[in-house]
């Protein structure tokens, strides 16, 4: 087999591939594999199949598919799982892929969030009641503007994440800042897109994604100044309310675990987690 690091040369390679996937899991997207190929070292593994070799942020190691499971051979999949501490992430409807000599775990804390479309661009319901409310507010004490987030408003996005990086007061390290950024700076060759907003004539918020199959539509990024009450709960609405009818779902991604990401995911009710599971050979 062919092992190498992912590079943006790999996107003729797994952008149709992972497109293809029906299960609308967040880490089955280039671009996603692509801006975080160094925090978890991405490589191709190259043969009969195409996998991704990756690092968890817990050190250990996983392979990827890039296609259903139930569609390779099985004793390719065993020999991969043979190779990393597990197979990651795996969907639940491909679980009947793995027979006898495998053990299936998963955590919380890798679940994708998802929400229905329309209730995100209407926070309908008695739940959304207190987004509503922030949403209104917005509204009434602010002048606002949606635009589309084309090139040439790119710096105006980068001066909203620099200065969201202020606001959050960690270290760069800390934060997703590099990742966007360079989201940002390749949107295009990404093949990502996404809304740029104004308050009181400021650039202000951002947000921006792609499908990830023909009902999902996934949301990378989403960053703006805490400043302006309200604002966050206004560009997910907006965004949500000119996106075509037929993503039904808006994917937020996971929390990582971290309680105040998972804290604000859980604040727009989520209509399901989907659930990624790790499968290892027993030991």
């Amino acid at each position: 087999m062919d092992t190498r690091p992912l590079s943006l040369d790999d996107h003729d390679l797994l952008f149709d591939r992972l497109r293809s996937i029906d299960v609308p899991i967040s880490e089955f997207s280039f671009a996603n594999l692509y801006l975080f190929r160094d925090t978890h070292r991405y490589e191709i593994v190259q043969g009969a199949e195409i996998f991704i070799r990756g690092r968890s942020y817990g050190g250990e190691t996983y392979i990827m598919p890039t296609r259903d499971v139930r569609e390779v051979d099985p004793r390719i999949m065993r020999e991969m799982a043979a190779q990393a501490d597990y197979l990651y992430p795996i969907a639940e409807e491909w679980l009947s892929a793995f027979a006898s000599g495998f053990e299936t775990t998963f955590d919380e804390g890798d679940s994708d969030y998802l929400y229905l479309t329309e209730r995100i661009a209407t926070y309908a319901g008695k739940k959304l009641h207190r987004k509503k409310n922030l949403l209104n507010f917005f509204r009434k004490h602010y002048r606002y503007e949606a635009l589309p987030l084309t090139e040439d408003r790119i710096p105006d996005a980068i001066r909203v994440l620099n200065e969201w990086q202020e606001e959050s007061g960690k270290g760069f390290t800390d934060t997703d800042f590099a990742a966007c950024r360079e989201s940002l700076v390749r949107m295009e060759e990404l093949a990502l897109c996404g809304g740029i907003y104004y308050t009181e004539g400021e650039p202000s918020g951002f947000v921006h994604g792609e499908e990830l199959n023909g009902e999902t539509y996934a949301l990378h990024f989403a960053k703006a100044l805490k400043k302006y009450k309200g604002i966050y709960q206004y560009i997910f609405s907006s965004f949500a309310g000119i996106l075509p009818k037929k993503y039904r779902y808006l994917n937020f991604e996971q929390d990582l675990g971290k309680e105040a990401l998972r804290h604000s995911k859980e604040s727009y009710f989520p209509e399901m987690k989907l659930r990624k599971y790790r499968v290892s050979l027993k030991r």
